[in-house]
This record gives C-alpha cells, structure tokens and sequence, in this order.
C-alpha cells in the first residue's frame, strides 16, 4: 500500500512542476499565451484551467504526503530507535569485556632518529 501511494506522490510531483512550468508568469515564462483570438481556449481561460489544475494536484499531493506520513507512523515501533539497539540497558548486561591490551615497550629513538637541524642564514 505504501508503495502505491509513494508511486501516486512521485506522479503528483512530476504533474505538479509541469503545470506550474507551464503558467504564464509576469515576464512570459514558458507560458501557453499568446496573442490572438484564435483556437480552443484563450489565454484567460487556460490561466484559469491551468490554476485550478494546480490547486487540484496541489491539495492531492498534500493529502499523498500526509497519507504517507500516517502509514509510516503506523508501521513504526512503538520504542525509539535507540531502546531497540539496547543502549538503554545497563552497561553490565550489554557490554563486552576485551582482554587487556599487551604492553608493548619500544626502544629509545637512535641519534639518526633526531630531525635535521635548521640550515644556518647567510
């Protein structure tokens, strides 16, 4: 079921950005205008169709949205994420105890180990 109405969500979108694309802004934009009188519908009329076309994805992208969030909800633990690792369990029950590190003893650096020193300034 959630992958159905995430699939209706993604088509939302994409039909979303598509008809606010192709509105005509103030400037021109990618708009449908043009002058004349001719064809089906004129300017005014697809404005309109168009606005009421985003309002309809719009409020339908918003109800995906939410239908989303409450299928989520539902299907969430009812434990936050960090009572199901166990990290609020005492540190006696969950801990692992590692056997000491060896003690490793290194020699003292060599007098070939020291840094060069600074070339003296002419």
């Amino acid at each position: 079921m959630e992958n159905v109405i995430l699939t209706i969500h993604l088509i939302l979108a994409l039909l979303l950005i598509g008809v606010v694309l192709l509105q005509r802004s103030e400037g021109g934009g990618l708009g449908l205008g043009g002058g004349g009188g001719g064809g089906v519908m004129s300017g005014r009329q697809a404005a309109n169709a168009l606005s009421k076309l985003t309002w309809i994805f719009a409020a339908a992208f918003i109800a995906t949205s939410l239908g989303l969030t409450i299928i989520a909800a539902r299907e969430a633990a009812t434990g936050s994420v960090i009572d199901q690792i166990g990290a609020g369990a005492p540190a006696s029950d969950t801990a692992v105890e590692l056997p000491p590190a060896p003690a490793i003893e290194l020699p003292p650096p060599a007098a070939t180990d020291a840094p060069a020193a600074p070339p003296a300034a002419d």
